[in-house]
């Protein structure tokens, strides 16, 4: 049955290859025949593009969340965890590992947004989201890199402290969030 459908197929190519066209530029064409369709759909339903004021309305209604006020946030976050473990179970060895927690989240969050800054310049596309994805994965392994250490710098350590620290903290990424939508919705409003 495979080979039926091999052999139609590749029947189509012997047929449009006998009339004189190439299969690949056949089906570039159509792609083309394609985009040209959207476009003048685009511009059927009133299309334009928007102007230098409409573009900063846009922007001032869609603020965006710095990714260090995101680290300085989950900083905070972590402190405040570290403390909560402390007061509550009264030991110190918990809040060394819901400290270790939270900086397994800061300490690779910080070094992505250093790297992404850095990187800022890049024009083009593609490395910037090469550049991205580098920087995630440096910032993957050294979450994991600190996570697998974490047994032989902390005495006596607590991984359900640890636990505690790490998600509380990964957690400021989601209130980011939710504050950017909270703002964005009390720009509309005002």
């Amino acid at each position: 049955m495979a080979n039926a459908a091999t052999d139609a197929t590749n029947g189509a190519s012997v047929k449009s290859t006998k009339q004189g066209q190439n299969p690949t530029v056949q089906n570039a064409s159509r792609a083309l025949d394609g985009a040209d369709d959207l476009v003048d759909e685009a511009q059927d339903e009133g299309f334009k593009p928007l102007t230098r004021e409409e573009a900063e309305k846009i922007r001032q209604s869609n603020p965006s969340v710095s990714l260090w006020q995101v680290v300085a946030g989950q900083v905070g976050v972590g402190v405040l965890v570290t403390l909560a473990a402390w007061i509550l179970t009264g030991q110190l060895r918990m809040a060394w590992s819901a400290g270790y927690g939270a900086l397994a989240v800061v300490l690779p969050a910080a070094l992505f947004a250093r790297g992404l800054s850095r990187q800022k310049s890049a024009m083009q596309g593609n490395a910037a989201l090469a550049g991205f994805f580098v920087w995630e994965l440096v910032k993957i392994a050294l979450t994991v890199a600190m996570l697998v250490a974490a047994p032989r710098l902390i005495a006596e350590l607590s991984w359900l402290a640890l636990l505690a620290g790490f998600v509380v903290t990964m957690k400021v990424y989601w209130a980011a969030m939710w504050f950017r939508s909270a703002r964005k919705d009390s720009i509309k409003n005002f």
